[in-house]
């Protein structure tokens, strides 16, 4: 996970907020600047220890910060849900505790940041602000309008970020013969089932349709079969989807993602095996309802490719090197430090 300077100031990938271990997250200085009528952390906050490290305090302000990283739905929900408040706070702890840890590391590593860096992140920073009078209200705000605290707070995040580099990230390479290893063993997950790839349109009954009603639907249904075989493309039947379907498909314009065959109605299998990829079926009746597809892709059942998964895999075996390297670190650290949480 690569951090791009100007985006270490707010959440890039959500951490866990249950169990013992730290998951891959950029340093959290604060969050971006905040938009009208967003939650924010109460105006009190901020001198209330939450947690000793070694010498230093972290105090509420920095725990809800962290928290509504760790949440940014908290404006929708007008706050955090009060069921997952511990979850979340347990969560938020142990990461602020577990930057603070590596700050320190960092500091006792002698480590810097040239003066440049630090100039271009402040101004990476301001420019989340739509207007001066924004940012200085910001920095009054969270800062006490002092522009030393602030780019000490960027300063520390920087380090946080490139200790994180040299002790996680660039610990937590992947090679390809990696790669390839856990292919071949685990096998079985990537064998996959016959799938099938299609749009459709469809005509649903009401319930408990009369006589006169499932007429109608059955002339609704011949009327869109034969606009559906005057389609030659994708996107004309999609249209014709947006306009004609009663199922839920219709606003992604008949689209399906691919299908296991096992999992459709067997005559709508029995109809796609019959068929060329971009033909149009007839009707096909499933009890009361009609409905018609358009084949894509019929993918017989096998094994999937190494070249297809190399890529995913590739981040998935990163992702998780990272997350239990930057575990065995936090545990590393604790082992020296004083931790106290309150």
């Amino acid at each position: 996970m690569k951090c791009k300077s100007s985006l270490f100031f707010f959440l890039l990938m959500s951490v866990a907020v249950s169990g013992a271990q730290v998951s891959s997250h950029a340093p959290t200085v604060f969050p971006k600047a905040p938009a009208q009528n967003a939650a924010k952390p109460s105006p009190a906050l901020g001198d209330k220890p939450v947690a000793r490290v070694n010498s230093s305090v972290l105090t509420d302000a920095d725990l809800v910060r962290e928290e509504y990283a760790i949440f940014p739905y908290a404006k929708q929900h007008n706050g955090i849900p009060k069921d997952l408040e511990k979850q979340i706070r347990d969560g938020a702890l142990k990461m602020i505790i577990f930057e603070e840890l590596v700050y320190q590391e960092a500091l006792r590593g002698k480590m810097t940041v040239p003066a440049l860096k630090l100039q271009r992140a402040e101004a990476d920073f301001r420019k989340q602000f739509s207007s001066p009078a924004q940012f200085s209200a910001f920095l009054q705000s969270d800062f006490h309008g002092s522009r030393q605290l602030l780019q000490e707070k960027i300063r520390r995040s920087l380090l946080i970020e490139a200790f994180l580099k040299v002790a996680v990230e660039d610990k937590s390479v992947v090679t390809p013969a990696e790669i390839r290893a856990y292919y071949d063993k685990n096998a079985a997950r990537f064998r996959h089932p016959e799938m099938f790839t299609f749009q459709t349109i469809s005509v649903l009954p009401p319930a408990n349709a009369t006589a006169a009603q499932l007429k109608e639907g059955r002339t609704r249904a011949e009327a869109a079969l034969r606009q559906a075989k005057a389609t030659k493309t994708s996107e004309e039947f999609g249209m014709l989807a947006e306009k004609s379907s009663d199922d839920d498909y219709r606003v992604m314009m008949g689209q399906h993602k691919p299908v296991a065959a096992e999992e459709l109605a067997p005559q709508v299998v029995k109809a796609l095996l019959a068929m060329h990829p971009n033909e149009v079926s007839d009707l096909i009746q499933i009890e009361q309802a009609y409905t018609i597809v358009r084949l894509q892709a019929h993918t017989p059942a096998g094994q999937t490719k190494f070249e297809e998964v190399k890529l995913q895999l590739q981040k998935e075996l990163r992702e998780s090197r990272i997350n239990q390297t930057r575990a065995a670190l936090d545990q590393k650290l604790r082992q020296n430090a004083k931790i106290e949480e309150m």
